[in-house]
Order: C-alpha cells, then structure tokens, then sequence
C-alpha cells in the first residue's frame, strides 16, 4: 500500500471512531475499528518527515493547524452549555511533537555537544509549559483550557495521546528501513500499553473489551508492513483540512440529537 493508501484507510478508520465518540447509541466496536487510525497516521506522518523538502515549513505548518484546532475545540466546547461528549481531539500537536522530538536525536547524532544543550532547553522548557498548563486549568474555568495551552505552547504532555503517542512517532521514524525493525518497535510500545492495563485493571477481560480497548491498536501492525515504499496520489491537505471539518459536523450534529 502507499501512503496515500494508508493514510485513506486511516481516515475512513478515525471517521468510525469519531462517529462513535460524538454521535450518541453508537456500537462499541466502532471503538475497536478506531484504534487501528492514530498509529496509521504516525506512521505516515514518521515517513512524511523524512520526506518533505522543508521540514521548518513542516513544522510551522503543524504548529498553526494545532493553534486553529485548539481555538475551534475551545470555542464548541463552550458553544453548547453541557455537551454530550467535549472535543479534546488535536492530533496536529502531537505530530508537531514527533517531529521536534526527531529534530532533537538527529541533532544528538550529529553533534552530540549541540544536541545535549538542545535537550536541556528542550525539556526544561516542556515542564515550565506541563506546569503553566496546570496552572491554567486552576486559574481559568473553561473546558479544555489545558489542552488549549498545551497547543499554544505547545506541550508534549497536553496533546492527543500526551506523551506517549508523540513518542511513537521517533520509534516508527528510525526503524522505518527495516519491516523487522519497525514491527519489533511498535509491538514493543503496544505492551507498553498491555502493561498498563495489568497494572489498572489486572486480568479483567470485560475491562480490556469494554474499557481499556487501546491495545487493539496492534491491527495497525499488518497495515503498515504493507507500505511498498511509494507516495500514491498525495493529496497533501485532505486530512489537514477533514480533519477539523469532521469532528466540527459530529461534534454539532450529536449535541442536536440529544436536545
């Protein structure tokens, strides 16, 4: 499959899962299908980085899409008085993370001197924003005012997935080359999360179907082993701009159902 391909398959994958989260009565396994999507468009966004003549241009592109989204998600979370489901939904912050984070090892690999202080600054500044980001959620009563900072900011704990999933992207970028390389890496951050559930929940099989459903995500696996190495059509800004268009028309047309 190519990327376009793939990123195709993500799409009609997260427009399931969107359509369960926001529209109400939806099956659960609409749920399930979903988790296959944001690993999918990792994987994307990982070979898109590596491709892309401008990375500044790439990450500044990210970085206002995030803003956009944030003000819209702030705006309809307030729009509607108590709404059947708020939209924290912002992936864009999380690919901009994967890609400083990427940015950041290349520079350690090449200068590890220069990368060294990268980092510093780098982490420094991402617990000064984790810390204005709390302190925004004390200061400010608005729904989703930290995810909104965090987009701003921008953190890698407030985003889509926090932390982890913006380190999913590094993974899958520097094993893209080998197949071997690139399954072991992302089974290896699925347990992560079977991990997690054991801690959580323990071996509560109702929990892992009904609750803590996100290592299913390992579907993706076989999807992304099938990349062929080829671009496809492109369609550079269909998600860019589907992306807040979808959860806009959901997120209004489940809130009408339930008035």
């Amino acid at each position: 499959m190519s990327i376009t391909a793939l990123k195709l398959t993500a799409l009609v994958l997260m427009l399931i899962d969107h359509i369960a989260e926001f529209i109400p009565g939806m099956p659960l396994w609409m749920h399930w299908l979903g988790r296959v999507s944001a690993p999918l468009f990792l994987f994307c966004m990982a070979w898109g980085y590596f491709h892309t003549s401008s990375r500044k241009k790439y990450l500044w592109r990210m970085y206002f899409f995030g803003v956009g989204m944030a003000f819209n998600n702030l705006l309809l979370n307030h729009m509607i008085q108590n709404p059947y489901c708020m939209i924290n939904n912002n992936i864009f912050v999380t690919f901009l993370q994967g890609a400083i984070l990427i940015s950041l090892i290349e520079n350690m690999q090449k200068n590890p001197g220069r990368g060294t202080v990268l980092w510093i600054v780098y982490l420094t500044a991402q617990i000064m924003i984790a810390l204005l980001c709390g302190m925004a959620q004390l200061l400010f009563p608005l729904k989703g005012i930290a995810m909104f900072a965090g987009a701003i900011l921008p953190s890698l704990l407030f985003n889509e997935g926090s932390f982890l999933f913006a380190m999913l992207i590094p993974l899958l970028y520097f094993n893209r080359e080998s197949k071997q390389k690139t399954a072991f890496a992302f089974v290896g951050f699925c347990l992560i999360y079977v991990v997690m559930i054991l801690l959580e929940t323990g071996f509560d099989g109702k929990a892992w179907f009904y609750r803590d459903y996100q290592w299913m995500m390992i579907a993706a696996l076989p999807l992304m082993l099938s990349y062929n190495g080829q671009r496809g059509r492109g369609m550079k800004y269909l998600f860019y701009y589907f992306y807040p268009a979808h959860i806009i028309v959901l997120f209004l047309l489940g809130n009408f159902m339930i008035l």
